[in-house]
């Protein structure tokens, strides 16, 4: 397997890490939205997710809420982006999952935009049910 950020987690590829444990790796985005765009990396390898592993997942939160924490001690920022993508069509450019982190600055010129849809409520109803009954299982 080719991936980058496994390159990256193992050392092989010099990155701006800033903290790790035995399942997360956070750095700095090397090519960053702003400084201080941070990168929250599983260890072990997964796509997105749909893959990651159920420890992973339990400790991406609570690790993204100390790094905003962190930010604040750190930055003189106005907001903060948590962002993650899955799939090229959502934006997912690495294929390992990763959380980012992105301190926001008033004007400047990040936009994260989408058009507002208004669905029926016939249509809120029919997908309501297929979630209600897809959850109970």
């Amino acid at each position: 397997m080719d991936c980058l950020f496994c390159s990256i987690v193992r050392g092989e590829i010099p990155s701006y890490g800033i903290y790790e444990d035995e399942y997360l790796f956070v750095m700095l985005d090397k090519f960053p939205k702003c400084l201080g765009h941070v990168l929250i990396l599983p260890k072990i390898h997964s796509a997105d997710i749909f893959d990651l592993g159920e420890e992973e997942s339990k400790r991406l939160f609570p690790m993204a809420q100390r790094i905003a924490k962190a930010m604040t001690q750190i930055m003189d920022f106005d907001g903060i982006n948590v962002i993650q993508n899955n799939g090229p069509v959502a934006g997912q450019t690495v294929n390992h999952f990763h959380l980012h982190l992105v301190p926001r600055f008033k004007d400047d010129n990040m936009n994260i935009t989408y058009t507002q849809q208004n669905p029926e409520a016939d249509e809120f109803d029919n997908i309501k049910h297929k979630f209600i009954r897809v959850l109970k299982d």
